[in-house]
């Protein structure tokens, strides 16, 4: 990674120079959640980390992005009946982003990214992002890594509408940035009950539209969702470099967008 652009390696000095109309701050957010048999509770933790560094060091060597730590702990009440998941209360979520947003802010910093790994949150992302415009006039953006689209024809359709934990892309994923800790031995087709009633219901479902609130082990006993058993190594490589690229142009992007659109009042 380009020199000081990890966020704890400036001084407090070297804030003072900061351009604020092109800084951007990126807050990887992740989860440490059980993934079932076969994938540590940390996966999602991993994933925002690595995407988070991998993107910031691709950026151009002039843009001005700075990583924030890390944060590995989110809102994983879906999966509390697993042990090793450890969660916190969307109040205690939104409450906690936003005084990081807001520190970015104190010091002189007034563009800044999520990059979450996690489906359980992102509507809690999109609270703060509000939450520091209205209260800071930032230009914060919330996203999460499968926003940035797998490369195409590497997945089936199937999989990529219903493995949304834990499945093939999850554990490629891991296999890619981690191998010693999957567990294939123990990876199967964990087939989810989104599959099941795709041909039964044609409004209703639990991810993808109108939403059920549910909690992991209504959608597979095994708290995962998605064909685990085709994960490999090469395909978590090219599904992160394709993350990777679309983050480092979506950085360019923020970087460039003019602070001067985040209107005050007329």
């Amino acid at each position: 990674m380009t020199a000081l652009r990890r966020w704890q390696d400036l001084t407090t000095v070297d804030f003072e120079s900061l351009d604020p109309n092109r800084t951007v701050a990126v807050l990887p957010v992740g989860a440490i959640e059980q993934h079932g048999p076969h994938l540590p509770v940390a996966t999602d933790a991993l994933v925002a980390g690595a995407v988070a560094e991998a993107a910031v060091a691709a950026a151009a060597p002039d843009l001005p992005v700075l990583l924030l730590p890390v944060m590995p702990v989110g809102k994983s009440n879906e999966h509390i009946d697993f042990p090793g998941t450890l969660t916190l209360p969307a109040e205690t979520l939104i409450a906690v982003w936003r005084e990081i947003g807001e520190s970015v802010a104190r010091s002189g910093v007034r563009k800044m990214l999520f990059i979450n790994a996690h489906g359980g949150q992102p509507q809690v992302m999109e609270i703060v992002a509000r939450e520091l415009r209205v209260r800071h006039e930032m230009l914060c953006v919330s996203s999460s890594w499968w926003h940035m689209g797998t490369p195409e024809g590497l997945v089936s359709p199937e999989e990529a509408r219903h493995g949304i934990h834990g499945g093939q892309v999850e554990t490629s994923l891991i296999l890619h940035l981690a191998p010693d800790l999957v567990r294939m031995d123990k990876a199967e087709d964990f087939r989810p009950v989104m599959a099941e009633i795709a041909g039964d219901y044609e409004k209703l479902t639990y991810v993808g539209g109108v939403g059920i609130g549910w909690q992991a082990q209504d959608i597979h006993p095994a708290g995962v969702a998605g064909d685990a058993s085709k994960a490999t190594a090469d395909i978590g490589k090219a599904i992160f470099d394709h993350v990777v690229a679309g983050y480092a142009k979506l950085l360019a992007e923020i970087s460039a967008y003019p602070l001067s659109r985040i209107r005050k009042r007329p």
